[in-house]
């Protein structure tokens, strides 16, 4: 549904983008991020434990994806938004207050919890508010600035979490978390939410989310820009858990190894920056980026070099900009009142698929280099622009 006003209030689109970038930066300003693993096993915790931890993390994304982006088009969307940082700070400051297997597990469903409360809720919230400022053209600019602001912070909070724990600790490093945490639901608050009540307000989730699975039933290019994210976000997205592996098997010093992971996100942010121009490729276009990803990033791996890093940082940055592409193209073709849900099914996909590449990666793993596994793990993107291509002809 348009909500195309007759003049567009430059003042209006200049408070709502602000405050995403600042939500975003907040919401991922998380000091613990880089040391997490660390707290684990200096409680005590054997590494099946810990994998156990991870394993609990993404079944609640699982579980909660879809439900949660279908109570999003059910009621405030704005107002799950602040909720979720809540849940994520509770949990962290259960980390670090009670260290313990209980706590550890309860803390990664809490995080669970807020990160699908707010999954498909902000994509959602940000596309209707710029649409009714006659601005949806410029969402793909604004979420790909919305998502270097994301990793501007992933990458503030590498920096700043060595002195800060050394200053004082756990206990420092998570309540600087929570203060993000809670400072990100403040912002939150800030959102500006016009959005006109849907026929359906008020009848609960359940059929918010039946007749918003109904439209991919229905509705062939939407179910094509739905697959497509899962298709675009989900291989990169496991092998970047993998990447230092991929850097220590280049041969360089174990201290060398952060400095190249910050190299592969600078470029990853750097790509993000270019979504509005990148706006323009259109299908053909986002094809042959997808195959110069691909092509980049098996290459960069064989060469079991720093350069060849690089160019693995430029596959990441490659696909990160397709992926916002891919989330434009769903965007634009479903309507304000099952816009989170839809964004939340494909955030469910690409979850799946993410769980299925880290299978595939162990199962490669026990008989290739890692650099081998990252070129085999490329074709899928080949398959994927092949497909787009052919469509395109269609």
């Amino acid at each position: 549904m348009s909500l195309t006003p007759t003049r567009v209030p430059a003042t209006g689109v200049r408070r709502l983008t602000t405050t995403l970038y600042g939500y975003a930066f907040l919401d991922d300003f998380v000091l613990l991020y880089p040391v997490y693993a660390l707290l684990f096993a200096d409680t005590g915790m054997s590494l099946w434990q810990i994998s156990s931890l991870f394993a609990l993390w993404s079944i609640t994304a699982v579980v909660l994806e879809v439900p949660s982006g279908a109570l999003a088009d059910a009621v405030s969307r704005r107002l799950l938004l602040w909720i979720g940082p809540l849940f994520n700070a509770v949990g962290f400051a259960l980390w670090v207050t009670v260290p313990a297997y209980w706590s550890f597990a309860l803390g990664f469903v809490l995080w669970g919890v807020g990160g699908a409360l707010c999954s498909g809720s902000l994509e959602a919230l940000a596309y209707d508010e710029l649409d009714r400022l006659g601005g949806a053209d410029r969402y793909a600019r604004v979420m790909g600035r919305v998502r270097a602001a994301r990793l501007a912070a992933t990458m503030a909070s590498i920096g700043l979490a060595g002195p800060v724990f050394a200053l004082g600790g756990y206990p420092l490093v998570g309540a600087g978390s929570v203060l993000a945490c809670l400072l990100a639901a403040v912002a939150a608050t800030r959102l500006p939410e016009h959005r006109e009540r849907p026929e359906t307000w008020g009848d609960g989730w359940g059929r918010t989310l039946r007749t918003g699975l109904a439209v991919v039933r229905e509705d062939r290019s939407v179910r094509g820009a739905l697959l497509l994210i899962p298709a675009v976000a989900a291989v990169w997205g496991a092998l970047d858990e993998y990447t230092p592996l991929l850097i220590r098997d280049t041969g360089v010093a174990e201290t060398t190894v952060p400095y190249l992971i910050l190299l592969v996100w600078t470029l990853v942010t750097a790509a993000s920056l270019l979504t509005g121009p990148a706006e323009r490729l259109g299908t053909t276009g986002t094809a042959w980026l997808l195959a110069g990803s691909a092509l980049a990033l098996a290459v960069g791996a064989g060469l079991r070099t720093p350069a060849g890093i690089a160019l693995v940082g430029l596959a990441f940055g490659g696909f990160q900009l397709a992926e916002v592409l891919a989330d434009v193209r769903l965007q634009h073709r479903i309507d304000d009142s099952r816009r989170a849900t839809l964004t939340s099914v494909a955030g469910l996909g690409t979850e799946l698929v993410t769980v299925a590449t880290f299978g595939a990666y162990a199962l490669l793993g026990t008989r290739a280099a890692h650099s081998t596994v990252f070129a085999v793990l490329a074709v899928p993107y080949l398959v994927t622009a092949l497909v787009l291509a052919r469509g395109r002809r269609g």
